[in-house]
């Protein structure tokens, strides 16, 4: 078998990324050697391979689901915006410069389509099958002739496409149909044909409308996945993030002990990684909430500052909030504080960035005493050690570089007095790490908490996993769903007009 699909999406967010990692994993549990991919990302969530390669969360996640190790492979062009008009371009891992969105899409974009075609090809040579991904809608009309992640890479190597639309948004009908019509004959010929995302309801009220789509599109539809609430993977846009949103939508279990601990997460602009803390949500007893006022930092526990891809503007953006002067309170109470990345460089005493922001020496809020140069070479690695007696991992990405002058160790960083700073990445994934970090939190906030003895993150993740696979197998047509993946696009599909505009 050297089977292979593309799961495209009517829009942003319409569970391309969900859907593919339940395909791997219902895939994988079929005894299928299965790899997924992403030609290209735009995302400010991203990940480090064992090989030293940054790659978007989102296809670390899905390797997870396919129970192999991530490589550069799986996302061989990551856009890690910097901005409203420019993104840092990290190829097979590595970055390669800043760029416009006009000076990507005039011209650059193209030329890496050879690019992603061999990596697709190494995968397909490499294992039975490749779940592909898509990005944004396969109808930008304004973006088809430079495109290297829906229908080029669709037709670069010939695979079939799923189409996935939102119906809890509302008019998924006319948004299968319009994708489609707005698509070349060449393109139309590989959209094999589509599936609904997030229905809430009796499928029977649904299926005369599935029935009069198959009637004008000739395509049949390949599943209805209800809704489910927590089972989003890692989100590729930190952008979009609510500020006062939930951290996953999932049942809250009591806290094992008297009292919950609250942890304030500051949603500083640029905000990246920010499923760092997903970890400390994952406790019972552990609320966590993304806040950017300082009056919502009062009742908090715990105080973060996140990763962030603009460490200055981050900063500048805290002192005109007043975030920074709260957060300047709570350290000199003894209350916690933690940094992490961008967030750890904030907090120390002095910063000098000719790289990122470009705005030369900038002082730092001062609460550590840690002295920041910003390396035009990006650090990408993944340290491993043991902190506060427990062995802990993470991952490192980042162009600052932290000179330590005082405080205790702190992983790579320090502490003083309640307040943390650290580079490192999904530290708090480490069960026993995160645990003995939470007890030293509830002890200087003056909560009874008491972290669970038995949370497992990386058993959670699977059981979501899990979940993900189950809602491929139980609400798609598995066998239908298996001959597209393995002999493509049905031949004979009618072409709807109009078609793309010339």
């Amino acid at each position: 078998m050297n089977g292979g699909l593309l799961v495209a999406g009517t829009t942003s967010d319409a569970g391309k990324s969900v859907v593919t990692a339940g395909i791997c994993r219902w895939l994988v549990r079929q005894g299928v050697k299965v790899a997924p991919f992403k030609a290209q990302n735009m995302s400010l969530n991203s990940f480090v391979t064992r090989e030293g390669a940054e790659i978007g969360r989102a296809q670390a996640m899905q390797a997870q689901a396919c129970r192999v190790e991530p490589t550069a492979l799986m996302n061989p062009v990551l856009l890690k915006p910097g901005g409203e008009q420019s993104s840092q371009v990290v190829l097979l891992g590595k970055p390669v410069g800043e760029m416009s969105a006009r000076g990507y899409h005039g011209g650059r974009q193209q030329r890496l389509l050879g690019t992603v075609l061999e990596c697709l090809a190494e995968l397909r040579g490499t294992y039975d099958a490749v779940i592909c991904e898509g990005a944004g809608s396969p109808a930008e009309i304004n973006l088809r002739r430079t495109d290297i992640v829906n229908m080029g890479i669709a037709r670069g190597a010939r695979l079939p496409v799923l189409v996935v639309g939102d119906i809890d948004r509302g008019g998924v009908f006319a948004s299968f149909f319009g994708t489609l019509a707005l698509l070349s004959p060449e393109d139309q010929e590989l959209v094999a044909g589509f599936l609904v995302n997030k229905f809430r309801g009796d499928v029977s009220l649904l299926e005369p409308g599935l029935d009069m789509l198959h009637g004008l599109t000739g395509r049949r539809t390949y599943g209805v996945l209800p809704f489910r609430h927590g089972l989003g993977i890692d989100e590729e846009d930190g952008l979009r993030v609510s500020l006062r949103g939930a951290v996953r939508e999932s049942t809250v279990a009591p806290p094992a002990g008297a009292d919950v601990l609250r942890v304030a997460v500051c949603a500083v602009p640029l905000m990246s990684n920010f499923t760092d803390v997903d970890a400390l949500a994952a406790e019972p007893g552990v609320v966590v909430r993304f806040v950017d006022r300082p009056e919502e930092l009062v009742d908090a526990d715990l105080a973060v500052i996140p990763g962030t891809r603009g460490t200055v503007r981050a900063l500048r953006w805290l002192r005109e909030r007043g975030l920074a002067d709260a957060l300047a309170r709570r350290a000199a109470e003894g209350r916690p504080v933690l940094g992490i990345c961008g967030g750890f460089q904030i907090l120390g005493e002095h910063i000098e960035d000719d790289v990122e922001s470009r705005a030369g020496a900038v002082d730092g809020l001062g609460l550590l005493p840690v002295r920041v140069r910003f390396a035009r070479e990006k650090t990408l690695a993944r340290p491993a050690g043991r902190a506060l007696g427990e062995p802990v991992e993470g991952y490192e990405i980042h162009h600052g570089v932290a000179e330590v002058v005082g405080g205790e160790p702190f992983l790579d960083g320090c502490r003083v007095g309640s307040v943390w700073g650290t580079h490192w990445h999904g530290s708090l994934e480490s069960d026993g790490f995160r645990r003995a970090f939470l007890r030293e939190v509830a002890a200087a906030a003056g909560r009874r908490f008491v972290p669970a003895p038995d949370t497992s993150f990386a058993a959670l993740r699977e059981e979501q996993l899990d979940r993900l696979g189950d809602l491929i197998e139980q609400h798609a047509d598995t066998d239908a769903l298996w001959r597209l993946i393995e002999s493509g696009a049905p031949q004979g599909l009618p072409f709807i007009p109009p078609g793309a505009p010339a």
